[in-house]
């Protein structure tokens, strides 16, 4: 319903339009219809359209390769990357499982490892993102360790530090009443070639097979880190950051790398990537949480021992090697996800998506989970247009509201970020599909695209700025009044700029919501927020 703002709006209004509007500390009014202002007051109107807003069957699938992985783009180096490791239960989307498939490769070419090399042990060391200032010390521990052929008296000291909560989401509170926030983790060898030229091996619901257990270990939740340092002098013999160290199976490390020196399977990374194939990070449980895992700093690191002859005396020196997981040296990365639907919310309306008047309630999640598509009716474009052509009127702000839905989704597992990306739709000549294509006007202009209210209420809503776009229809006569609503926010680059449409953080964005959309009783239905001038 159209109202009319009270006469004390419309002098701010003739104020802010009339006299100020290419310098408005609002970013997405412009001067597009400034003119009608100059001559005097204008009346400040706000109306509301209802939309056609409908979900997006993504068939659980996305693109997740190493490419899609990205969470920073960095323009003169090693653009940083997420993993996403765990599993999520709740009734609205269902299950959701998350694992991690990575290529190896020797940090040193056709290494030497020397004479009769021995793997004294192997630990993979995940490195999630924690909490520096939450630090708990454990007492310091005495003990005796043999260093070399010398028993030496140490004392080890253990730091523990939680996980970043922002990179969790799911079941992660502890303490009683909470919910259990144990991940059981597993490592296994791969055994198929991850060829990463192929399309095959660039989406979520890849499939691959994998042979020996490696390793396993039970995350708490929190990493720690450990200094080891001898009690005669106080020097360090072992420090190491914090993090998860997952012990490894050594023989097959002795059989599969050590055994191998001088071989031509550790010549070159082309052929290690086809001889040792990679591994997979995967969880046993099917509920819990999902964690966003940083992968430049995971290591894979073999303790050895090789003979050395020294005038005569042999010894065996310990050194260390280290297999490279990260994406900067070219690896293969794949995020693998998994669902089970059965009897959820979202399993019973991806069945019956109403593409003609919209859907009642909207579905948005990440990892290959829906998405929405919000259409600008015809009828409501040719209302603006009248008011725009016969009441010279003109559009200072319009915005997509969406809210919660109140009923469904509650606070649990909200979070407290604006983690979307709104793009427009165009039809691919060529495929007659639509496609994103490119930034909203809005953006472009540098209005910005989202605010959010009340995220701590239930329901809580956000709007969505299309003011540019709205008036590039009506005003200009475009014809672009499908948009694409996804979860997973812009990806920017180490300059602050964003890196373009297509990078965003859908591939690895764990969070999901239940939104209310075409339902004309609900009075919190997705609606286009209007706000417009017209000469009094």
């Amino acid at each position: 319903m159209t109202h009319t703002v009270k006469r004390t709006l419309a002098i701010l209004f003739m104020a802010v339009f009339g006299s100020a509007l290419l310098y408005n500390c609002e970013p997405e009014t412009d001067s597009l219809g400034e003119q009608l202002f100059i001559d005097g007051a204008a009346e400040g109107n706000v109306a509301s359209y209802d939309l056609v807003a409908y979900n997006v069957n993504n068939n659980d699938s996305i693109r997740s390769d190493a490419g899609r992985l990205v969470n920073m783009i960095n323009t003169s180096g090693i653009s940083t990357s997420y993993a996403v490791l765990g599993a999520f239960s709740e009734g609205q989307f269902g299950m959701q499982k998350a694992s991690y498939l990575t290529q190896l490769r020797m940090s040193t070419d056709n290494f030497n490892f020397g004479t009769t090399p021995k793997v004294d042990s192997v630990v993979l060391v995940l490195r999630p993102n924690s909490i520096a200032d939450s630090v708990v010390t454990r007492p310091l521990k005495d003990e005796n360790l043999l260093v070399g052929t010398e028993t030496v008296p140490v004392s080890t000291e253990i730091k523990s530090y939680p996980t970043n909560f922002i990179n969790k989401y799911g079941k992660t509170k502890l303490g009683p009443g909470g919910s259990h926030t144990l991940m059981h983790i597993n490592v296994d060898e791969i055994t198929t070639f991850l060829d990463s030229n192929t399309d095959a091996f660039k989406y979520s619901n890849v499939v691959v097979n994998t042979g020996e257990s490696l390793g396993s270990a039970v995350f708490d939740g929190n990493v720690t880190s450990k200094t080891i340092t001898k009690k005669s002098d106080n020097s360090a013999l072992f420090t190491s950051d914090a993090g998860l160290r997952i012990r490894l199976n050594k023989d097959f490390f002795q059989t599969k790398i050590l055994d191998k020196s001088g071989k031509p399977e550790l010549m070159d990374a082309a052929n290690f990537t086809r001889y040792f194939k990679g591994i997979k990070l995967s969880v046993t449980d099917t509920d819990g949480y999902l964690l966003q895992l940083p992968t430049e700093t995971m290591e894979l690191i073999m303790y050895y021992t090789n003979e050395k002859n020294d005038n005569g005396t042999i010894t065996r020196p310990q050194s260390t090697f280290k297999l490279l997981l990260t994406g900067g040296i070219g690896n293969a990365r794949i995020g693998k996800y998994e669902y089970n639907r059965t009897n959820s919310a979202w399993e019973t309306a991806r069945e019956s998506i109403n593409t003609t008047d919209g859907d009642g309630k909207l579905y948005l999640q990440g990892m290959g989970g829906p998405s929405i598509r919000v259409k600008i009716p015809d009828e409501t474009i040719t209302k603006l247009k009248v008011l725009y052509d016969q009441d010279k009127a003109a559009i200072t702000s319009a915005r997509i509201r969406i809210f919660t839905d109140a009923a469904t989704w509650s606070n649990n597992y909200r979070r407290q970020n604006n983690n979307f990306n709104l793009v427009p739709l165009t039809k691919n000549e060529k495929t007659g599909l639509l496609e994103p294509s490119g930034f909203t006007s809005d953006l472009t202009a540098g209005f910005g695209m989202m605010k959010s209210y009340d995220l701590d209420k239930n329901p809580s809503y956000y709007d969505f700025v299309v003011t540019k776009t709205v008036k590039d229809i009506v005003e200009g006569g475009k014809d672009n009044n499908l948009l694409l609503l996804s979860m997973g926010d812009f990806i920017l680059t180490t300059t602050g700029t964003y890196g373009g449409y297509k990078f965003t953080s859908r591939s690895f964005a764990t969070e999901r919501a239940v939104f209310v959309g075409s339902d004309k009783n609900n009075a919190n239905r997705i609606q286009l927020k209007i706000i417009y001038g017209t000469k009094k």
